[in-house]
């Protein structure tokens, strides 16, 4: 990553003030990440999945077998499919294998666990007919993303074959190092802004409860993980621990950690070279388990 392309990428995101409404957050999230250019090859068709309003990512050419189910971030409170569409097509694309990006219920208005029910709806959902879906997300998507799969556990469903995320949330108790001490070298996040996210989403709630914080939960049993994560981010410890415990616990997990790179670097793709790498080495990791071969 080239100085230019490390300034040119941190140029798109601000330290907000935590404390600003979420429908100004929401309003400033939008501005910068749900008009990104996806491409000529994109469609986006808007389509409910279970139940829950989603867009279909249609890129040209991704008609392999299976399906991604992906889970937009935004800290449970805002977000949406389409800025999940920015990491969506991307991936799509590399794999050749159909998207869907999920429009799951924000809090404060509807606090856990909403979010988790609609993302396991759509997962239900796009099982019908014994497709494989995977499961893709960022930051409170990516937990999010593990939430579902323990959640799919708990009713004895079948799990996805494959899990990818990127700067995952996956510790509401906010007990990692890193959220302290990377706080000056994170140009998007510190703990406050994550202290009012867990106050909105969890409303009260036990943040170890697995579905809030899938880090503390028994990680036996699941899928195979990609964790992709910078080290510029308070977040960096949610990963680092996370990897360190499936692997304990005798899960398939592959860990990448770029240095100086901010919170879901992929979302620079085409700016900053680590940000195609990395959704280039997510296809090849899905590949090398059987799942898509990429059209670009």
């Amino acid at each position: 990553m080239s100085r230019d392309q490390r300034a040119v990428a941190r140029s798109f995101i601000t330290k907000g003030d935590p404390l600003r409404t979420p429908e100004q957050q929401r309003a400033d999230f939008d501005a910068v990440f749900a008009e990104r250019p996806l491409g000529d090859d994109v469609a986006l068709v808007r389509t409910t999945v279970g139940g829950v309003p989603a867009l279909d990512v249609q890129v040209e050419g991704a008609d392999g077998d299976g399906v991604i189910l992906y889970l937009h971030g935004g800290g449970y409170m805002i977000g949406s499919a389409r800025t999940g569409a920015n990491l969506a097509a991307p991936l799509s694309r590399r794999t050749g294998l159909p998207a869907v990006s999920l429009d799951y219920r924000l809090a404060p208005e509807n606090p856990f666990p909403a979010a988790v029910d609609d993302a396991l709806a759509a997962y239900v959902a796009l099982q019908e007919g014994g497709r494989d879906v995977l499961i893709a997300g960022d930051s409170a998507g990516g937990g999010l993303a593990l939430a579902t799969i323990l959640a799919a556990r708990r009713q004895g469903l079948r799990l996805p074959p494959a899990a990818v995320v990127f700067s995952p949330w996956t510790d509401l108790t906010l007990s990692g190092a890193s959220m302290d001490a990377r706080g000056d070298q994170d140009p998007l996040f510190s703990r406050e802004h994550f202290d009012a996210y867990v106050d909105a989403y969890l409303a009260g709630h036990e943040p170890k409860d697995e579905l809030a914080s899938p880090l503390l939960a028994d990680l036996t049993g699941l899928p195979p993980l990609l964790i992709q994560v910078g080290s510029a981010e308070v977040l960096l410890d949610d990963s680092l621990r996370l990897a360190a415990r499936a692997a304990e616990q005798e899960v398939d997990v592959s860990l990448d950690v770029v240095a100086g790179a901010p919170h879901v670097y992929q979302f620079n793709v085409g700016v900053m070279d680590e940000a195609d790498a990395a959704l280039t080495r997510a296809a090849q990791w899905l590949a090398q388990r059987g799942f898509g071969g990429g059209v670009a």
